[in-house]
């Protein structure tokens, strides 16, 4: 808040807000060293209207302000300034506060004189100014005697801050032989390869450097980049090296590098040889991470040919800054020796493989051609020959040992084996280990010694009505030789059928010949079948020659010409059967042959089984002696029928009728369902010698077939033999006067209740019969 200076007082006076005429007095803003300095601030939209008589606006001061120096360093508290009121008699009846930023703490007043001091050390750097209000109210009522009034404290800078590098230290670089620049350099030219690192302290002074100003430093690091400014140097100027002459192709030798004094990319090289003696023998790679060259063979070596290769090395970086090529060559040379060291091989064949011909008549042990082979580390050293049997499994051919000539071992066929690789191996005479193999072809020559024969059994067909002239068959010839300039056959007919009247024969000079008809219509009445003896000759030497026969039957045709019959029915079937419709038959046939051998089996099965009854008696059943049995209620273990269908001898006798045998035989063949035990033993009047025959027979054929067990291994039910001479051991029809009680079995439970009942019925049969 600002107002004018009245002139009359001469002194600045200031109230906190515009207030109206009749209010107190403004306050008096004592501003320490702004009244003492008397800086007049021009007023702001406020300003009084009022001007002066010379018509100059009237000039007002900033009372709302303070002002502090920072970093106050003595020992009392440092004075502000002063806020007093007009209306102030100095009787003590004012009081003075403060409140806002730092208000009681930081800046106190006195609340009689209004004196404001700064208890603390304060720093412009961490807070630059305070708002605060000042209030002067009634000591007794503590209302306030005028409106609240804001104003600021202002902390005034000192020079107590030096200057700072706030991102430092600072690293730098520039390129080795880099032009003037921003940063100016104290020597014309810098080499990273001397030193590639810089440090230099830069510092900065405030107040433009004069007395009394402070200062900042910080450390900038400039690194030197590297350029491709050297060139690659080999440490020596000749490398030797050695290798077995046997090394396989693609074998490292050795390793050189090339030393570069720039790093990174500006080292990477590329090496390339250069070969004296034009041979090309090896080749260089260079080592993507060791930048080293590696030198490797690239074609054989062979010590007896040469012993020593010298090669030219050369080193060149692979990218060159065209900036600094004025500094000479960037690339180097070293010459390389290679010494080829001998090692003891096997002979070499001369030539290493090879063709021979040989004729397929030639006699054994003719010479089919001859291998050689040298020792390469001694020319004159001796060399054994063989061949090696598994490629040679038949020993058609043998080989010389000494001088490695090659004969036929076994006749020869060409028509069998055309061709024949066989395996040589040559070996030095005093050490057989070393071996070398050559594979030899040997083709066999072809000789004309197989006749000239027809393609196939040739059979033609004419009709009755056949025309003179007529083709009835074309004649194909086959000859297993193969002559050098080809096959030509000649064709003609036998001497003795030369004047055939039937037919003629016609050479077509193709190696193929017609047979053609002679007159009109055939009668096959007469003769139904014509043989014609045909002539094959070859073209030798020496000449060969067979005789084929040509079948020329007569059919019957249409009037088209096409062949409806012949007199031959396996012809006609050739003739008008396709091969499926003959496959077809034969199936046929063969199903109807497997259902007849099917029918015939099962009716032979079926005679025997019925003869096998006939012979064995039904109530014959094999009992095994260690099967105990479930007791008297199992009907599982044995066929209880066999038990219960024994015969009735009364009716057997009965029905007899003076037969003899005859009635005997037929009640055997009988059986009964059901029949009642027999009570007793049989009459002894009854005749058994049927039984004794059959039991008889029975044995023998059990002694004869050693497959089955002795017939006294089996239990027959249908004859129970002859009287005991012991009494019948059984207690049924007893004839024992004892007078046992049973009923006591009664109680023995289910499985005792059939004999229970058994025996309470004999003992009743036994007192009916005694009444």
């Amino acid at each position: 808040m600002r107002r004018p200076c009245p002139g009359a007082r001469g002194r600045p006076v200031g109230a906190s807000l515009s207030l109206p005429p009749l209010l107190l007095p403004p306050l008096l803003l004592l501003l320490g060293s702004l009244w003492a300095s008397g800086t007049p601030a021009k007023s702001g939209p406020e300003e009084d209207d009022g001007t002066l008589s010379s018509g100059r606006v009237k000039r007002g001061w900033v009372w709302n302000q303070f002002f502090v120096v920072e970093e106050y360093t003595g020992t009392e508290p440092l004075y502000v300034g002063k806020i007093h009121s007009d209306s102030d008699e100095g009787d003590g009846s004012i009081k003075y506060t403060i409140s806002g930023e730092g208000a009681g703490t930081i800046f106190l007043i006195d609340e009689l004189t209004g004196d404001i001091h700064a208890m603390e050390r304060l720093d412009r750097e961490q807070k630059t100014f305070y708002t605060l209000r000042a209030q002067a109210r009634d000591r007794a009522t503590d209302q306030l005697l005028e409106p609240e009034s804001e104003f600021i404290i202002k902390v005034q800078d000192i020079n107590d801050s030096e200057p700072r590098f706030l991102q430092g230290p600072y690293i730098g670089s520039v390129a080795e032989l880099s032009p003037i620049g921003v940063i100016r350099t104290a020597v014309a030219d810098l080499d990273r390869e001397k030193q590639e690192r810089y440090e230099v302290v830069i510092q900065a002074t405030d107040m433009a450097g004069q007395l009394g100003g402070l200062s900042g430093s910080t450390t900038v690091t400039i690194v030197i980049t590297d350029v491709n400014d050297n060139p690659p140097r080999f440490p020596q100027k000749m490398y030797q090296f050695s290798i077995v002459e046997t090394a396989p192709i693609g074998t490292a030798i050795g390793r050189v590098k090339a030393e570069d004094s720039d790093v990174g990319e500006n080292t990477d090289m590329t090496y390339q040889l250069k070969d004296e003696g034009g041979g090309d023998m090896f080749k260089v790679t260079t080592d993507s991470n060791t930048q080293e060259a590696i030198i490797t063979v690239q074609k054989c070596l062979d010590f007896e040919a040469q012993a020593t290769h010298t090669v030219v090395l050369e080193a060149l970086n692979k990218f060159v800054d065209p900036r600094f090529v004025d500094l000479g060559t960037f690339r180097d040379q070293a010459i390389v020796r290679v010494t080829v060291m001998d090692v003891d091989e096997p002979p070499e064949f001369r030539p290493p493989s090879g063709l021979m011909e040989v004729q397929e008549d030639a006699q054994i042990g003719s010479i089919v051609g001859v291998v050689t082979a040298l020792d390469p580390d001694a020319a004159n050293r001796p060399v054994r020959y063989a061949i090696d049997r598994d490629s040679d499994l038949e020993q058609i051919f043998n080989i010389d040992a000494d001088t490695g000539a090659i004969v036929t071992g076994k006749g020869l066929d060409r028509e069998t084996a055309g061709w024949h690789n066989i395996t040589v191996l040559a070996m030095e005479a005093d050490n057989h280990s070393q071996v070398s193999r050559a594979s030899l072809r040997i083709r066999i020559l072809d000789v004309n010694d197989n006749p000239p024969e027809l393609a196939t059994p040739y059979e033609a067909a004419v009709c009755e009505d056949a025309k003179p002239g007529q083709l009835i068959q074309t004649i194909s010839v086959v000859d297993r030789d193969e002559p050098q300039g080809g096959h030509r056959f000649y064709f003609r007919l036998v001497p003795e059928a030369v004047s055939n009247p039937h037919f003629s024969l016609l050479d077509i000079k193709d190696n193929t010949a017609a047979v053609h008809t002679q007159h009109v219509g055939f009668n096959r009445q007469e003769q139904d079948v014509f043989f014609l003896p045909i002539l094959v000759v070859d073209s030798g030497p020496p000449t060969l020659s067979s005789t084929g026969t040509l079948t020329i039957r007569v059919c019957g045709c249409d009037s088209a010409g096409a062949i409806q019959s012949c007199n031959t029915t396996a012809y006609v079937m050739a003739a008008s059967l396709s091969p499926g419709a003959l496959i077809a038959l034969l199936v046929c046939i063969l199903i109807l042959v497997v259902l007849v051998l099917l029918i015939l089996t099962l009716k032979r099965h079926h005679k025997s089984h019925l003869s096998s009854e006939e012979d064995e008696d039904m109530r014959d059943n094999v009992i095994k002696y260690n099967d105990e049995g479930g007791g008297e209620q199992d009907t599982e273990a044995y066929d209880m029928s066999a038990l219960r269908s024994l015969y009735d001898f009364s009716e057997i006798k009965g029905g007899d009728g003076g037969g003899g045998g005859g009635g005997l035989q037929s009640g055997l063949q009988s059986e009964r369902p059901s029949l009642p035990l027999p009570q007793g033993a049989p009459s002894p009047e009854l005749d058994f010698s049927l039984f004794r025959d059959f039991i008889s027979r029975k044995v023998a054929l059990a002694d004869a077939d050693l497959s089955v067990p002795p017939y006294d291994a089996f239990q027959t039910y249908a004859f129970e033999g002859a009287d005991s001479p012991a009494a019948s051991l059984s207690s049924v029809h007893t004839r024992s006067s004892s007078e046992q009680d049973f009923s006591y079995l009664s109680s023995w439970g289910p499985r005792f209740r059939p004999l229970a009942a058994l025996y309470a019925g004999h003992r009743a049969d036994e007192e009916g019969d005694a009444s």
